[in-house]
């Protein structure tokens, strides 16, 4: 699904994926090589952990907006916009289901 849907197509590679496989229960974070250079594997599962969980309390809305917030957190940290830059997406928002 990563390159399926181009998220490495950004020019910093700093793509992130949230994939939720539902009928098995499973969740994975994709990071592309540029942001994958500044978090290590461990601080990627304490965002799963936390998704996980919400969902288990049946608060899914919740525990997936607070991944989201903690994935821009790693990008605004590592990949600041510079002065003046505006604050463009490369790749769409929206959730892709399939």
């Amino acid at each position: 699904m990563f390159g399926k849907l181009r998220v490495w197509d950004t020019e910093q590679d700093n793509g992130v994926l949230i994939y939720l496989l539902l009928a098995e229960h499973a969740i994975e974070i994709v990071a592309d090589r540029g942001l994958s250079r500044h978090v290590p594997d461990a601080q990627w599962q304490e965002v799963v952990r936390h998704m996980s969980e919400q969902f288990r309390a049946g608060r899914y809305e919740q525990g997936l907006k607070q991944a989201v917030d903690e994935v821009t957190a790693l990008l605004v940290k590592h990949f600041p916009a510079a002065a003046g830059a505006g604050n463009e997406n490369e790749l769409p928002d929206q959730p892709v289901l399939g």
